[in-house]
C-alpha cells in the first residue's frame, strides 16, 4: 500500500470528526503527499441517507484523509486543482482495493460537492459528462434514499422537543464547531 504508515492514527475531534495523531505519507506512482499530524477531517462526507450505502469509513479511510487534506491545504497551496484532488482521491481508492462501483460513486458524490463549493468550483464542468453519466446509472440505488430524507427530518424536530433544547440555540451550536472542551461535555 503506498501509505506510511499503512494505517491512520486518529483522535476524535468530538462533533467536527478526527484529528491526525502522526503524519500520513502517500507515495503513489505519480504522487508523493504529506498529511500532517494535527489536520483535522471527518473521513468520507456522506449525506445521512446513504450512509446505508457508503459508511464514513471502510477501504477508503485513509483516501478520505488524503482527499479531505487535498481540498483543503491541496487546494489552497495550489498543489492540486480540485478536479485532481477527486482524480486522486478515485486513484488512491482502487490502489487500496475499494470496488469499482463503490470508487465511481465516490468521485461522483466529491464531484457534485466540488460543484457546491466556489472555492472546489472552476473546472467542474469539464468532469460533468462522466459526473451526470456516473449519476444516471446510480440514480436506481441513490434516489430509494430520499425516502429517507422526510423521516430524518421528523426524528430531528422530534430530537430537539424531548431534550426541551431551544431551537435558536441549538441553530446557532450546530452553526459553529463546537470547542474540544464542549464536545467532551456533549459526548
Amino acid at each position: 500500500m503506498p501509505f506510511d504508515p499503512p494505517s491512520a492514527v486518529l483522535r476524535t475531534a468530538g462533533a467536527d470528526g478526527w484529528t491526525l495523531v502522526e503524519p500520513l505519507s502517500y507515495v503513489g506512482s505519480r504522487d508523493r503527499f504529506v498529511v500532517p499530524a494535527g489536520f483535522r477531517t471527518d473521513l468520507a462526507t456522506v449525506p445521512r441517507p446513504v450512509l446505508w450505502l457508503v459508511p464514513p469509513a471502510g477501504r477508503y479511510t485513509l483516501a478520505a484523509v488524503l482527499h479531505d487534506w487535498l481540498c483543503t491545504v491541496g487546494i489552497r497551496t495550489g498543489a492540486v486543482t480540485s478536479r485532481q484532488a477527486d482524480g486522486i482521491f478515485r486513484r488512491v481508492m482502487r490502489e487500496a482495493g475499494v470496488p469499482v462501483l463503490l470508487r465511481w460513486l465516490m468521485w461522483t458524490g466529491v464531484r457534485w460537492g466540488a460543484l457546491a463549493d466556489a472555492e472546489r468550483r472552476p473546472g467542474w464542468w469539464i468532469s460533468a459528462p462522466g459526473v451526470l453519466a456516473v449519476s444516471l446509472l446510480a440514480a436506481p440505488l441513490v434516489l430509494p434514499s430520499v425516502l429517507l430524507v422526510p423521516g430524518l427530518l421528523v426524528y430531528a424536530a422530534a430530537e430537539r422537543l424531548v431534550s426541551g433544547e431551544d431551537w435558536g440555540r441549538a441553530w446557532s451550536r450546530a452553526a459553529r464547531r463546537p470547542t474540544d472542551d464542549e464536545a467532551a461535555v456533549h459526548d
